[in-house]
């Protein structure tokens, strides 16, 4: 798995500091902190830093960005209390979904004290988990065969060994029978 390191992705922001509104580089599996140098991006509308691998905690420097409107680093690694302040008293729970480490307004979780932090969340979350589209339809396609299969050896194997029995039961020799009899009494 290839993973990108924050440092990697932010240092090569430098020269679009001014005038830059929206940032989006989310479901990217960008690892590391996130890093305070984002403050100096101050004409910010717009950060979605959601569904990557980032941990640690939100830099209290991002506060300053008073043009913010729109956050989400929901599903990281984040942990520690969320900054409050300027636009972060804005954002709703959803902005950190996903942050089984976070604690603070807005979401429930409160902190027990600002010197520690919770613990942080498990390793395994679920877009750790994720298969790629074509082997889910693989598994699908091996159920439906090998179903196909066993669903036709039995019926095979049944038909064969009680066919008496489905003649009578669902009265294919009936028919048969009086079939055969009406064409032998025309030819007479």
């Amino acid at each position: 798995m290839f993973h990108v390191g924050t440092a990697a992705i932010f240092g090569s922001l430098n020269g679009f500091r001014l005038g830059l509104q929206l940032l989006n580089i989310s479901h990217n599996k960008l690892t590391g902190t996130i890093p305070s140098s984002l403050a100096k991006l101050t004409e910010l509308e717009s950060l979605d830093l959601s569904q990557n691998l980032l941990s640690g905690q939100i830099p209290g420097q991002l506060t300053q960005l008073t043009f913010l409107s729109i956050l989400n680093v929901s599903h990281n690694r984040l942990t520690g209390r969320i900054p409050q302040g300027n636009q972060f008293d804005t954002f709703e729970n959803s902005s950190y979904d996903g942050n089984l480490g976070l604690c603070g307004v807005p979401l429930s979780k409160s902190c027990i004290n600002s010197l520690t932090s919770p613990p942080p969340p498990p390793i395994f979350q679920g877009h750790d988990l994720e298969f790629p589209r074509g082997i889910y339809w693989m598994v699908i396609a091996l159920g439906y065969g090998s179903g196909l299969v066993v669903g036709l050896v039995i019926g095979t194997t049944l038909t064969r060994r009680y066919h008496e029995w489905f003649v009578d039961t669902f009265g294919w020799g009936k028919k048969f029978q009086k079939k055969k009899k009406k064409s032998k009494g025309r030819r007479t």
